[in-house]
């Protein structure tokens, strides 16, 4: 069974309430049906009803009679929803009446239901950009407990399965967060400790990355990841976390025996935290290009409810895909409360 089919599996098995704002989007209707025919999650679609059943026609999309339609412009919560924006933003200066405002914009709304506790978690993207997604999660659900910072991890799926767990690694921050603190980037190791779990399905292997190895070089840079490899160890004791580790010592086992004799994930790393995103983000294009990597993501963690954010040329493939990583993110995050 492949990693996807794992995903996909968990989902059925525990199924979530994944809200649709770009509901008349042809691409997510598309799979949002194939979601609704597998009994994958619950879905809630938001639009106006007749234009969603009359794309959903027209395209022979049958089982979208099964997902919940939810008109922004006219639904029986607007009152409860623009009351809730508003009392979590008036100390920020909003009105009544922009909330009321707000409330009718899907990408608020979709927000606004999961804080209300009527939806588990968001895909959007198709239709909007990165900042119109972001913004109402940072405003209106905001990050866990203890994590004060958005990131973004991929799936790296390498031909030769040597590297990671069986040729699959994770690799953060390559998305959201250009120059992350000390503590900011324990947090990310941390989320991604998590995500890795969640998503994955394998025990995280962490390795903090730099251009130094246990002291081998001096830099306030290098200071800053073995702080975020201290701080990381005591935000979650559970996740294996070492550092300050370079990328050969972290992956390659004679390497890692002799620069870090010793340590748990020296040479066996199966994920790999960056010391700021542009090294983050340039690792992980050369590994898709040069090794013929397939990347997965960027999923996004930190966030209280899983809210992630599609590429706008995805295909319907894509978002039935992140629909399902999305919903064992929820299945992850509410475990983790037990």
């Amino acid at each position: 069974m492949s990693l996807m089919q794992e995903i996909v599996a968990r989902a059925k098995a525990d199924k979530q309430r994944i809200v649709l704002p770009e509901g008349t989007e042809i691409r997510t209707l598309k799979a949002a049906n194939q979601i609704l025919a597998d009994g994958v999650a619950e879905i809630i679609l938001i639009g106006n009803p007749e234009e969603v059943n009359k794309l959903a026609q027209e395209n022979n999309l049958s089982d979208i009679s099964k997902a919940t339609i939810v008109d922004p412009i006219s639904n029986d919560k607007k009152e409860v929803y623009s009351n809730l924006l508003f009392d979590l933003r008036k100390s920020k200066g909003m009105t009544i009446e922009q909330a009321q405002k707000l409330a009718q914009d899907p990408l608020y709304l979709a927000c606004l239901m999961i804080k209300n506790g009527d939806a588990d978690g968001e895909v959007a993207g198709a239709q909007n950009t990165t900042g119109n997604v972001l913004r109402p999660a940072f405003q209106i659900v905001k990050t866990l407990p203890g994590i004060s910072v958005v990131s973004g991890a991929f799936l790296m799926f390498m031909p030769d399965n040597k590297w990671g767990n069986n040729g699959l690694m994770v690799f953060a921050d390559c998305a959201v967060h250009p120059n992350p603190t000390a503590e900011e980037l324990a947090q990310i190791a941390v989320s991604t400790g998590h995500t890795t779990r969640a998503i994955a399905g394998f025990e995280p292997k962490i390795a903090m990355l730099s251009f130094s190895t246990k002291g081998s070089a001096k830099h306030e840079m290098v200071d800053k990841v073995v702080e975020a490899t201290k701080l990381a160890k005591e935000l979650d004791p559970t996740l294996l976390i070492d550092g300050e580790l370079q990328a050969d010592a972290a992956i390659i086992a004679s390497v890692g025996q002799s620069k870090a004799p010793g340590s748990e994930i020296a040479g066996q790393a199966n994920v790999l935290v960056f010391p700021t995103l542009e090294v983050g983000n340039i690792a992980y294009k050369l590994v898709q290009r040069l090794a013929n990597a397939e990347a997965v993501g960027p999923i996004l963690q930190g966030i209280a409810a899983p809210i992630n954010d599609l590429s706008r040329g995805c295909s319907p493939e894509d978002v039935y895909s992140l629909i399902a990583i999305t919903a064992n993110q929820a299945i992850g995050i509410k475990n983790s409360k037990k």
